[in-house]
């Protein structure tokens, strides 16, 4: 985390200096460096320290702290009253767990764990190989869905959605682009008090289908509506829905799911390879948005989105397990035995759930 930090406040000061375009981009490509190597190291490190109660929750701060992030930037050169801005720093309670027998029965399956990995008398092909299950299917798959329902496209050219509904004005330009981050940063909020209550997969269920609905509904509306009253609502109200829907659910449920599903001995490989394909998805949708809106139209390319999206329910319902309530030790056995095997069993997770509720 200490070089990720520092490799993206490099990048930051020479773009803050940058005199020419190529030194903007040199910088640019030091501060993605800087986001790659904190967006994979932060969520894994947050699921092994944490509890297993509250380990959803936690591991889905680091989609607060970005969404935070989004916002200020959507504000940050219209409000330049700095004098009358305080810092503040927020200090999160941590949960300790003071029960000395489930501190030792996490730490014998540490251990455990721990020994499955010496990986000793293994070449490296087979080391990979041990990659390509279900696990990779899983976080990849859930990365790449994350970005190709088009959030990206709808954050960094929310203007341009609006523009094309009809909003001509830049003072309610800016006002529906900051309605947008607002919502992302609340929803997000909602979705830390529910994962670890209802799961991870039926969040992802009432994301997805909900970005769907959002991203067919922007689509009818814009093409139906076009520039009046009637498109610039609906243009508002479904932007901002699909941002919700995204926040609740699939948002940080992906870091979440790639931060508990991989065992201990591929975890840093394989998470790596999760947010390489997140990283390739985003700069994808950011940087062809334009060029494919101008050759098909917005509604084109939002009808694309919510195709994905619905692909992307399917995924869910097909790859994505239910990991609330279980040990890292315990996904990692689902993947190996299926949760067909586990059903009916009183498992580890649903007694630490009691325990906790009791306490």
């Amino acid at each position: 985390m200490g070089f990720a930090a520092i490799v993206f406040q490099t990048g930051a000061g020479i773009m803050a200096l940058a005199h020419s375009f190529r030194v903007l981009m040199i910088g640019r490509h030091l501060e993605g460096i800087g986001i790659g190597f904190g967006v994979m190291v932060a969520p894994v490190y947050i699921a092994e320290i944490s509890p297993t109660v509250t380990r959803g929750s936690l591991t889905s701060y680091t989609e607060i702290v970005i969404n935070l992030g989004i916002l200020l930037g959507y504000a940050s050169t219209h409000a330049l009253q700095w004098e009358s801005c305080q810092a503040r720093l927020v200090l999160l309670k941590t949960i300790t767990n003071d029960n000395a027998r489930e501190v030792d029965e996490r730490l014998a399956e540490m251990q455990e764990a721990a020994g499955k990995a010496k990986l000793e008398g293994k070449s490296e092909r087979a080391v990979w190989g041990e990659l390509f299950t279900r696990m990779l299917i899983t976080g990849i798959g859930i990365h790449c869905f994350q970005q190709i329902t088009g959030i990206e496209a709808t954050v960094y050219y929310g203007p341009e959605i609006f523009s094309e509904a009809g909003i001509k004005s830049k003072s309610r330009l800016l006002a529906g682009t900051v309605a947008v981050g607002f919502t992302k940063t609340v929803a997000i909020l909602v979705a830390i008090t529910l994962i670890d209550k209802l799961g991870r997969k039926p969040l992802l269920y009432v994301s997805t289908i909900g970005m769907t609905a959002c991203l067919l509904g922007l689509v009818l509306s814009l093409a139906f509506f076009k520039h009046g009253q009637a498109a610039v609502g609906f243009a508002i109200l479904f932007v901002c829905g699909n941002v919700a829907f995204f926040s609740i659910g699939i948002g940080p449920i992906c870091w979440v799911l790639t931060s508990e599903i991989f065992p201990l001995q591929l975890r840093a490989q394989a998470s790596s390879l999760g947010v390489i394909g997140n990283q390739l998805s985003s700069g994808l949708v950011a940087m062809s948005f334009l060029s494919v809106s101008r050759a098909i139209t917005v509604v084109g390319t939002f009808f694309i989105f919510s195709i994905f999206s619905s692909l992307s329910i399917h995924f869910v319902h097909k790859a994505v397990p239910q990991t609330k309530g279980k040990s890292l030790e315990q996904i990692e056995l689902m993947f190996e035995k299926g949760e067909e095997t586990l059903r009916g069993e009183v498992e580890l997770g649903d007694l630490e759930h009691l325990v906790h509720n009791d306490n």
